[in-house]
């Protein structure tokens, strides 16, 4: 039994973010979109690009002057959130539906991360630069203003600029305060590191629902854009062993141990293949 995403799909994501792509013209919405057909195969990705590029015309018709952030951030807002009412879904923040970008447009839901890629898509069409900020459980985007200056966004609160203090603040309220503010916890993250964020989102998702066919399939995109990560190797071959697919988890197990050979568990590993390979064998 062969488990994963299709090959198609996987094909259509690495063209967009392959290594030779530089990381800031990758295109974030199709991307995104793209990850977003393991759950809908016949999602018609540009039929969503024409919805956001009609956003972006919508927020650029109320602005002014496009040297000043604070009125390109109240025209975003105006549209995203008070026409459009783009909101954080509070309710079901672990709905895998909020990490679709499809259903994150249809339904105006979202959680951090999702709803700051809309953001910083629409932001990009207008020509106002944006980064994502992978601050420890809960996502921002940070903008650069002409003297250098960053300015703090936070999507899933409509859009609010932040400062340091509700970053701490926001940081103590998750963690009830176990997790200090670091300056490295704000940061710019590349959008490699946002999509793999997003899909790690999924995939946790997917192992809590012990949805391990969804989660192989996301771990197959995230091996995608990281292929020398070893522990996601590892994975994947523990997902295919859970869904029967031996011959997928020998093949990833036995590339593990080639990847990390000093690694802690590497003999353990080693033992594992040893026993796939008597019990495939006795099935023949």
């Amino acid at each position: 039994m062969v488990t994963g995403a299709s090959t198609e799909i996987i094909q259509a994501f690495a063209v967009l973010v392959r290594a030779d792509i530089e990381d800031e013209r990758i295109d974030l919405l199709r991307a995104a979109l793209t990850f977003a057909r393991i759950e809908d195969s016949k999602l018609d990705i540009e039929h969503y690009v024409r919805r956001v590029d009609a956003l972006a015309k919508r927020v650029a018709a109320k602005i002014q002057d496009p040297d000043d952030p604070v009125q390109m951030i109240a025209a975003l807002n105006e549209v995203l959130f008070q026409e459009e009412v783009f909101r954080g879904n509070s309710v079901d923040y672990y709905s895998p539906r909020n990490s679709f970008l499809q259903h994150v447009l249809d339904r105006q839901l979202g959680i951090p991360i999702s709803l700051a890629l809309v953001y910083m898509e629409v932001a990009r069409r207008i020509g106002f630069s944006l980064y994502g900020v992978g601050m420890p459980g809960h996502f921002l985007l940070k903008h650069y203003d002409v003297d250098g200056h960053a300015i703090l966004i936070d999507a899933f609160e409509r859009g609010s600029i932040v400062t340091e203090e509700d970053c701490r603040q926001k940081l103590n309220s998750i963690y009830s305060g176990q997790v200090a503010l670091q300056p490295e916890f704000l940061l710019a993250v590349t959008r490699r590191q946002m999509l793999t964020r997003m899909l790690n989102n999924l995939r946790s998702v997917y192992l809590s629902q012990r949805d391990f066919r969804r989660a192989v399939q996301v771990v197959d995109l995230i091996l995608v854009i990281y292929p020398r990560s070893p522990e996601d190797v590892k994975q994947r071959a523990v997902l295919r062993y859970n869904l029967d697919d031996y011959r997928g988890a020998l093949s990833d197990f036995e590339e593990y141990v080639k990847m990390s050979p000093d690694a802690s568990d590497a003999e353990e590993i080693k033992q594992t293949t040893l026993s796939l390979r008597r019990s495939m064998a006795m099935m023949n």
